[in-house]
């Protein structure tokens, strides 16, 4: 996270997240990070479908293909993006193993997640199967897994 704080700062850019089940480990790890007040707008954690629309995402988007959904990360991050006007926006919404009973279609493992490049107007879209026994666990591992596809995005 250190190297994006960096070339971000370098390239006066900046960066804001809307995470549901990571519950904010992103931006914990962005926050952790000297320096990251230069590159950090904003970050919300919309843990319920209610907030993720009062945030800006369509809620007919979430009717459509459902809060787990490869579409809704990437409402999320662009929505997060646009409200912000932030160079980058990621949205990650999905399942650490744990049935939703308000939510029930979908894997139970499965989260989506979508880095939102506002300046060539593009989506970097991937998932994470959740196959950790602990939440910390899993989320540990997609903080990994988001700080790699970050870097290689704003190396670009």
């Amino acid at each position: 996270m250190q190297e994006i704080i960096q070339i971000l700062t370098q390239k006066a850019q900046t960066i804001s997240t809307m995470e549901s089940c990571t519950g904010g480990a992103i931006v914990n790890a962005i926050t952790n990070i000297e320096g990251a007040s230069e590159v950090l707008k904003f970050s919300a954690v919309t843990y319920s479908n209610d907030y993720k629309i009062k945030m800006g995402v369509d809620a007919n988007i979430i009717n459509q293909y459902t809060v787990y959904s490869q579409q809704t990360a990437k409402a999320m991050a662009k929505t997060i993006s646009d409200y912000t006007n932030s160079d980058y926006g990621l949205g990650i919404t999905g399942k650490l193993n744990r049935r939703d009973r308000y939510n029930q279609h979908g894997r139970d493992n499965e989260v989506f997640i979508s880095i939102y490049d506002r300046n060539n107007d593009t989506y970097h879209n991937f998932t994470y199967l959740a196959n950790k026994e602990s939440r910390l666990e899993n989320k540990n591992e997609i903080i990994n897994l988001v700080t790699s596809r970050l870097l290689n995005i704003i190396k670009l």
